[in-house]
């Protein structure tokens, strides 16, 4: 089923979080589908600027919006980091739940005014919109600059623009593959003082055990995770390529990285409840 709901303004509330997968496949979509199925919690299939590159915003649309229909637990079809309006109004119109506005590299008063305008529009149409502030590097593009958020911009943010959902820069950092970072709590709770929105934080990969649990008692409403899972059916598909080299069929090699990312994706999940 598609969501009805603020999923993520309800975990947040409740002292939960909605885990947000980016997804490449029907495969890791239907991974995660049914491991929020064993767990009996929504979820949130996202569609980055790398899967875009692969398949067009419609076609994730249609795929990914007849997978969630076909569950039986709330599965959300977002899309993740858009700095273009246009391709924002695409997602809106062809299914998606909630779109992701991205303008945190543009001026603020450029990103207050686009966010507002695109906020508006979503919820003209029963659509969900997260908006960004800050800086959150990409480690592979060999970003190293962190620029917290602003409890000021965030404050104006809310008020002017009215986003349901605000991503945050706290000390994270995406795509971090073989090191993790510490979240800056005093950054998050001076934005918190400020803000009310429920908050994201993205590169949730790379983030301490500990952190993520100390995570579930703030205001967090999504986590976004990507590289885990990502590296996971990587990992696993190389391993049968070499172990079956005889194999051609892809279906059957991919049979074990499915499995793998479903018992990730619940382990994470659950941990996250």
């Amino acid at each position: 089923m598609r969501w009805d709901k603020d999923y993520v303004a309800l975990a947040a509330a409740r002292r939960q979080i909605v885990a947000g997968f980016n997804i490449f496949g029907h495969e890791d979509a239907g991974a995660v589908i049914r491991a929020a199925e064993r767990l009996g919690a929504p979820v949130m299939l996202m569609v980055n600027r790398d899967a875009r590159k692969a398949l067009d915003i419609e076609c994730w649309g249609a795929l990914l919006g007849t997978m969630a229909e076909r569950a039986s637990v709330p599965v959300a079809v977002h899309l993740d980091h858009s700095s273009d309006p246009e391709n924002v109004r695409r997602a809106m119109a062809s299914g998606f739940t909630s779109v992701m506005f991205d303008g945190s590299k543009m001026p603020f008063e450029e990103n207050l005014r686009l966010t507002a305008m695109l906020a508006q529009e979503a919820h003209a149409r029963g659509i969900y919109l997260e908006a960004e502030l800050g800086s959150v590097p990409y480690s592979d593009l060999g970003q190293t600059e962190i620029r917290l958020t602003s409890p000021e911009e965030a404050r104006q943010m809310q008020e002017q623009a009215k986003p349901d959902w605000l991503a945050v820069s706290v000390g994270n950092i995406h795509r971090l593959v073989d090191r993790k970072v510490p979240i800056r709590f005093d950054a998050l709770h001076a934005v918190q003082q400020q803000c009310s929105l429920p908050l994201v934080i993205h590169g949730s990969s790379g983030i301490y055990e500990q952190d993520m649990q100390r995570l579930k008692e703030e205001r967090i409403g999504k986590m976004n995770l990507g590289t885990t899972l990502r590296k996971l059916f990587g990992d696993t598909l190389r391993q049968e390529m070499a172990a079956h080299p005889e194999e051609f069929d892809r279906q059957k090699l991919m049979q074990r990285s499915v499995a793998c990312v479903e018992d990730a994706a619940c382990e994470i999940m659950q941990g996250l409840l």
